[in-house]
Order: structure tokens, then sequence, then C-alpha cells
């Protein structure tokens, strides 16, 4: 900053704004929308054992988290298998095919980012990076 004021949330959601309109064009060269992406990703450590977990880690209400299931499970990304323990529920789990759509996404947004970050120093990256994971985990554990 050169002295003047900052919103830090309007400096997030500026970023962010530009971080999406710089990811999209990759996530749709492999036919995918953001919300597709994010549920994809947070099935990339082990499935979710219900649908509402899901929902809930990746901040979508479960009912607008149900289209985005249909649209992957049909593309053969990911698949709901009834939870043995309670038929009710749903157990949702990447297929060998959306781990690898996972993967090359992110080598694309990898891009983005490291071009994105190209007019910072090594030390400056690590730091900035350092910084806006603690500062993650910090909003994570107030929620």
């Amino acid at each position: 900053m050169t002295g003047q004021q900052y919103d830090l949330g309007a400096s997030f959601a500026r970023l962010g704004r530009a971080m999406i309109e710089a990811e999209t064009p990759v996530l749709r060269a492999h036919g995918l929308e953001m919300w597709d992406y994010a549920v994809l990703g947070a099935l990339e450590h082990g499935p979710a054992p219900t649908q509402s977990e899901l929902a809930a880690t990746v901040g979508r209400d479960k009912t607008r988290l149900i289209p985005i299931l249909d649209r992957l499970e049909a593309r053969a990304l990911l698949a709901r298998t009834p939870d043995p323990a309670d038929r009710r529920n749903r157990v949702v789990a990447l297929t060998a095919a959306g781990r690898a759509a996972v993967a090359s996404c992110r080598t694309g947004i990898r891009a983005v980012e490291a071009d994105l970050l190209a007019g910072f120093t090594p030390a400056e990256r690590r730091t900035f990076v350092a910084v806006l994971e603690r500062l993650v985990e910090s909003v994570g554990s107030r929620a």
C-alpha cells in the first residue's frame, strides 16, 4: 500500500473476481464450472460421508449442491453410493476420471496463479501464500 487506506473485504472481493475471471477459461476447457471444481477438489482427499457434509465443506446450500452432483455424476466424474450404515445417505466419491479432471484443472490454475504472481520475488510469493493460508485457517477456526 502507498499509505492509502484500504478495505480488506473490498480488496479480497476484487482479487476473488479477478481470479475467477482468470480461472474460468481453464475450467471451461474441461467442461467445468467453478462450483464443479470446488466439489471435485473437496473430494480429492477422500469421499464425503454424506451430501450434507460435502455441502458444508464447499460452502454451498445442499439443495443447490444436488444439480452440481447430478451433472458431475452424469459425466462419471464422481459416484454417489448408498451409505451401508444408513441407506438414506449417499457417500460421494471421485472416480478416476474425476481425479484426472481435478489434476488437469489444477495444472492450468497453477499456471494462472504463477502468471498473477510473476511480478513478485520467490520470497514475496512464499510470504504471500503463507500469510494467506494462515488467514484462511484463522477464519475457518472462527466458523
